[in-house]
């Protein structure tokens, strides 16, 4: 490529721009998946729900979110994934409206849903139209950087702007604010964002999208059931048959002429590795986040808005490590990058082992704002990485893959930490009476408030000794995932090393230019 051609490929002040209005979308949806939880008594109260219906009211939006992920980065690949964005936001913004409004539980309910469909439109669209921007990888790095930050501030700041809106409106309006922001995408979006489609896609399979989305919801409802309540036969069903539907997805992509996901990619070291290294990053980070949640609040004694604000520190960190880490990129091979991270989470999870049972926030804090660091240059890296590889074409149904492995790390980590963590808890606790304080913290906390004074402090004692040491165990387990995942990634990516854009490049449908097909090569190739 000539030095007139690199120059132009360079984005200009309207794709920065136009990645702003991609952050929107990045922060919405990421704040709705914990914005919730501030809101649900005042809602319980006024809308009544049945206890099922609370649990569905909590847990709809994930669950189908994660299973339409696929469907629709797909889907956007072929009738256009700025198409695709605007409507999403519409039906984002509307399904807000109403949830802001239910007068019921079930209405709630079905406008969630509405909303995780739409959010599942907007995730992977907003990927890779970032790829469309910048073809330029220093500037794309800089942008998905953007990206992986406007995600960790979104999940930061839900508790934090819910709280605040809580405290002086009513419960509706923390789906309101979705609403203004939906309206400004939808108004800047076509103007700023260009337009890509593959030209003469095919017909899209319905038949791959309905196994798909078989396949993910039941195994997420599956282990987030085990998390909470242990094995059963319900959960373990659940997740037998989503696994038995993902066998017959993958089988059909081999089949098929034109399959969803093109299982070729998975055959290239930078995209199949990236995926199971994301994988082990979410595992830890949401594993992991039960347990800081639960100390904060129940064992310090600190209100939900109060424990939020513990999080900003680690926001901060990654805004500080991020910008570093892709500075450092250019100098040093991904692998290594990234294998750097994950030993900056190790070191941040083996610090939480020393939290005290007391006033044990100097202790864990520095631990939380490394192991958030570290995940979150991780995160960064393999996004990239997974973007520049895929090919253009394909680029929508990549970060599907990519943002759906997170579902399922995510959800695999508190199915795993929860269920060790709970056998260090019931093993601490044996012999207690109740039951239920043998069980939970939360059990051993309701039934310590039906007990006189001094029965009530050595239960609450004995059970918060309990969860510290649970905490610890759980977080000694997460350091050595983190250790196995930094081998993991110099092992599988350290031949990656970055290789320049090819000169020719495919056009869109409308005639935007496309990246190159690979930013990645395997050295000595």
């Amino acid at each position: 490529m000539t030095e007139t051609e690199a120059l132009q490929a360079k984005a200009g002040r309207k794709e920065w721009f136009a990645l702003g209005v991609l952050l929107l979308p990045v922060l919405l949806v990421s704040m709705d998946l914990t914005v919730l939880y501030y809101a649900l008594p005042a809602m319980s109260a006024e809308l009544g729900p049945t206890g099922a219906q609370q649990l569905w009211m909590v847990d709809i939006y994930a669950f189908v979110l994660a299973g339409l992920l696929l469907t629709m980065g797909t889907l956007g690949d072929k009738i256009g994934r700025r198409r695709l964005l605007l409507a999403g936001a519409l039906a984002f913004g509307v399904g807000s409206l109403v949830a802001a409004y239910a007068t019921s539980a079930g209405e709630f309910i079905a406008a969630r849903a509405a909303m995780g469909v739409a959010g599942a439109t907007l995730m992977p669209s907003t990927l890779a139209l970032i790829r469309n921007l910048f073809h330029d990888q220093t500037q794309r790095r800089t942008a998905v950087a953007a990206w992986s930050g406007g995600m960790a501030a979104g999940a930061a700041l839900g508790p934090i702007i819910s709280g605040l809106l809580l405290d002086n409106f009513w419960w509706g309006s923390v789906f309101i604010i979705n609403v203004p922001v939906m309206v400004l995408l939808v108004v800047l979006g076509p103007v700023l964002l260009p337009e890509f489609k593959v030209p003469g896609a095919p017909r899209f399979d319905l038949i791959s999208a309905a196994l798909s989305l078989g396949a993910v919801l039941p195994v997420i409802y599956g282990l987030k059931r085990i998390a909470i309540y242990g094995f059963g036969a319900v959960p373990v069903a659940a997740a037998a048959c989503g696994l038995l539907l993902a066998a017959l997805f993958v089988r059909r992509q081999q089949v098929i002429a034109n399959p969803m996901i093109d299982l070729k990619l998975f055959r290239q070291r930078a995209y199949g590795a990236s995926i199971a290294i994301n994988l082990v990053a979410l595992f830890g980070m949401v594993g992991f986040s039960l347990f800081s949640t639960q100390y904060l609040q129940t064992v310090l004694g600190l209100s939900p808005f109060r424990a939020a604000l513990w999080t900003i520190p680690g926001t901060l960190a990654v805004g500080v490590a991020v910008p570093i880490a892709t500075a450092v990129v250019r100098l040093v091979r991904p692998a290594y990058v990234v294998a750097g991270g994950f030993v900056l989470a190790a070191a941040g999870f083996f610090t939480v082992t020393f939290t005290p049972v007391e006033d044990g926030i100097p202790v864990l804090l520095p631990g939380l704002i490394a192991l958030s660091a570290g995940l979150a240059v991780v995160m960064t890296m393999i996004t990239e990485m997974v973007v520049a590889t895929a090919p253009p074409e394909k680029a929508g149904a990549a970060s599907a893959v990519l943002q759906t492995g997170q579902e399922f790390g995510g959800a695999i980590g508190v199915a795993v930490l929860g269920s060790i963590g709970g056998a260090i808890y019931s093993s601490q606790m044996e012999g207690v009476v109740p039951e239920s304080a043998r069980e939970t913290l939360g059990g051993a906390m309701a039934a310590a408030a039906k007990l006189p004074a001094e029965a009530a402090a050595e239960l609450t004692a004995k059970a918060h000794l309990a969860f510290v040491q649970e905490m610890h165990v759980a977080a000694l387990f997460a350091t050595l995932l983190m250790v196995l995942g930094a081998v993991l990634a110099v092992v599988a990516l350290r031949h990656v090393k970055d290789a320049p854009k090819p000169p020719a490049e495919p056009e869109a449908e409308t005639a935007e230019p496309v990246p190159g097909k690979e930013d990645y090569a395997i050295a000595g190739n």
